[in-house]
């Protein structure tokens, strides 16, 4: 149960502030997924709007990198911190904080004159959303029971996740088109105050935890992790065995297994490494590092594509995606009842069968490729593998997590996300580029530019999803270490009988 729910039937008074509407947890969540969209959606509205930034504020082409790159560091590099801060400090006092920082570092960005202030308002943004977005799954277990509820309120945060991306284009398409960059900035303003101001009233503090911060793990952690996702973003752009990439990769490889080594004789880690012990939530951890590299090619690939090939206009793109996160949703409902009767072993493996699949197929695409007939199936295959693949990752990972050590299992999750995304994207990009040479290398000599480009982007693609059914097929493998449903109805038949710290650990 969670600590809120407990104090409330209980009626032992507490310490930490009741929300004035607290027990309406429709609302509440929400409030929560609204938060998180706004923190995912914003990763992929700024990519429509950079042109327009660039002729704006004249913009250098390292300098447009770095409106993305900005906010990816501060985002990746701080997760884990925030986490753990919420676990101590309070998770809706964080989360709080996180929204506030993130809403004014938007309305800053959207008032810059200078490349380095939309920049600095980036990295801010960044920062900001570290502080939030592990603290909104911390704020769902703390709501919701572990059980049926919790697995719907799960489901809904995931399909934000899944959604959010192409909700981003599309709205990206809209705001650029019809006002101007600065909106993809300033939308977030109202989003933000309304989520502010609606937390108090329906969403209680939870139960501070005593302790401290481990200022050597915090600072290990995240210089690693912004190593790390400097190295994989700097990767995609200058290549592999750029300087600046092998000394990024060179610093993760010392700051991160420090920071390991630190965690374990730590006497209050900023993430607990008893979290990994459990081998279905690190085998959960591992898939959803995978399972991000599948899918981060899809928006990216096929909005290029679309965009050259069928000659769509950015907004038109942008509505290409609709069908994908129209078929979330419905999936969605039907993967927290199917949870509870295949278990989540075979929904993760059927979803990664038809990520693997649906990559594939985009991979057949070709110049003489239409919409209807080559694109949309395997875009509606797609996004039922996404709800399949990735809701009952994120419950496993979350499962049985003492409620001191939530903040810091919603952190790891995101920082593999995070991670796995960039990561995804750096190899796949790479990859990308690969065929495009290809391509152009076996192109006729003396073809007209037209369809050589085109030629060279449909190399490009095709290498691009290969590479990505790569990333969807090794998420089977893994998938393959989850606790059957008989053993995971045993482990949570056994939990109530556990100490009440060990409830996280099953060696």
């Amino acid at each position: 149960m969670s600590s809120n729910s407990a104090s409330a039937q209980t009626g032992a008074p507490s310490s930490v502030p009741t929300a004035r509407l607290a027990g309406r947890t429709g609302i509440a969540l929400t409030i929560i997924v609204v938060c998180q969209l706004m923190i995912v959606l914003d990763m992929m509205i700024v990519q429509i709007a950079l042109p327009d930034m660039k002729s704006s504020l004249g913009l250098s082409t390292a300098s447009m990198s770095w409106v993305i790159n900005a906010y990816t560091l501060a985002f990746g590099g701080l997760l884990l911190l925030g986490g753990r801060a919420g676990d101590i400090l309070g998770r809706r006092r964080v989360f709080l904080i996180g929204v506030a920082v993130f809403t004014l570092a938007s309305f800053a960005g959207g008032l810059a004159t200078e490349d380095w202030q939309l920049l600095a308002a980036r990295a801010v943004q960044g920062a900001g959303g570290a502080m939030a977005a592990p603290n909104t799954l911390a704020l769902i277990m703390s709501i919701f029971e572990e059980g049926p509820k919790r697995a719907r309120a799960i489901a809904m945060y995931s399909v934000v996740g899944g959604s959010g991306a192409a909700i981003g284009l599309i709205l990206g398409g809209v705001l650029t088109d019809v006002a101007s960059w600065r909106w993809v900035m300033f939308v977030n303003v109202p989003i933000g105050v309304a989520v502010f101001l609606l937390t108090p009233l329906f969403i209680s503090e939870t139960e501070k935890h005593s302790g401290r911060f481990d200022l050597a793990g915090a600072l290990t952690s995240t210089a690693g992790m912004v190593a790390l996702v400097y190295g994989v973003t700097h990767a995609s752009e200058s290549g592999w065995t750029d300087t600046s990439t092998l000394v990024a990769f060179a610093l993760a490889v010392v700051l991160l297994p420090s920071f390991v080594a630190i965690e374990r004789t730590a006497r209050q880690p900023v993430v607990s490494l008893k979290l990994f012990l459990d081998r279905t939530r690190a085998s959960s951890y591992i898939a959803m590092l995978l399972i991000q590299g599948s899918m981060i090619g899809m928006l990216f690939f096929l909005s290029q594509f679309v965009q050259q090939i069928f000659d769509y206009s950015p907004l038109t793109a942008g509505l290409c995606f609709l069908p994908v996160a129209a078929v979330l949703v419905p999936v969605a409902g039907m993967v927290t009842k199917l949870v509870a009767q295949v278990g989540s072993k075979v929904l993760v493996i059927a979803g990664a069968v038809l990520l693997t699949g649906a990559n594939w197929w985009l991979s057949r695409l070709d110049e003489g490729s239409s919409y209807w007939a080559d694109l949309l199936p395997p875009m509606l295959i797609f996004g039922v593998g996404m709800a399949l693949a990735t809701i009952p990752p994120t419950m496993l990972a979350l499962s049985g997590v003492a409620p001191e050590e939530s903040g810091s299992a919603s952190s790891v999750l995101n920082a593999l996300q995070q991670v796995g995304g960039s990561l995804g994207l750096a190899v796949l990009v790479t990859v990308f580029t690969e065929g495009g040479h290809r391509a152009a290398d076996d192109a006729t000599p003396g073809q007209d530019p037209s369809t050589l480009s085109d030629r060279i982007l449909v190399g490009s693609v095709e290498w691009g999803f290969l590479a990505a059914t790569c990333f969807a097929a090794a998420t089977i493998v893994v998938a393959l270490f989850f606790l059957s449903r008989r053993q995971e109805q045993e482990r949570a038949a056994g939990a109530p009988e556990q100490a009440p710290g060990a409830a996280s650990v099953h060696v």
